[in-house]
């Protein structure tokens, strides 16, 4: 694998966690390593760090929030 993916998964500890709970990346990483921005998607995937994850997120707790004062009403 080369040295630059490895020190970009050493800088992030969810990517070492992702790549050992699914370890087929290791071999799709050292035989094609122009697919780590997919190793990352699928990364942010499973962990629901994405954008629209975040946002959903702050959605339903906002849902929830406006629900308690509208039974306290």
């Amino acid at each position: 694998m080369p040295l630059e993916i490895q020190f970009k998964l050493r800088e992030n500890p969810l990517y070492i966690k992702f790549l050992r709970e699914n370890n087929i990346w290791y071999k799709r990483l050292m035989r094609d390593p122009s697919l780590f921005n997919q190793f990352v998607y699928e990364m942010k995937t499973k962990y629901k760090l994405r954008t629209s994850d975040k946002i959903n997120k702050v959605v339903d707790t906002l849902d929830v929030v406006s629900n308690l004062f509208n039974n306290m009403l």
